[in-house]
């Protein structure tokens, strides 16, 4: 298993963009949450196999049809989050 972090940038609040995630990343057997941050990003914690995390990043780069994506930032991440995927 593994972890990433993802800093998502661009109009990505207020246009499904974490619920979005969350179906996408429950599709691809990830656990994990996305949340809005106070500075319009939002946030992503994953957890999985590496071939998923990259399938993820590559969405994200996309998003949900009203979204714009600016950019994605990426890091590692302990496998430290619960089952499931959460939004916040």
């Amino acid at each position: 298993m593994a972890g990433a972090r993802f800093l998502i940038s661009g109009k990505v609040q207020g246009v499904f963009f974490r619920a979005s995630t969350r179906q996408e990343a429950l599709k691809l057997g990830l656990r994990g949450y996305a949340r809005n941050l106070s500075d319009g990003r939002v946030e992503v914690i994953a957890c999985g196999n590496a071939e998923a995390l990259n399938a993820l990043e590559g969405w994200l780069w996309q998003g949900p049809p009203s979204a714009r994506v600016d950019d994605v930032a990426r890091s590692d991440h302990g496998d430290d989050v619960t089952d499931g995927f959460t939004v916040s």
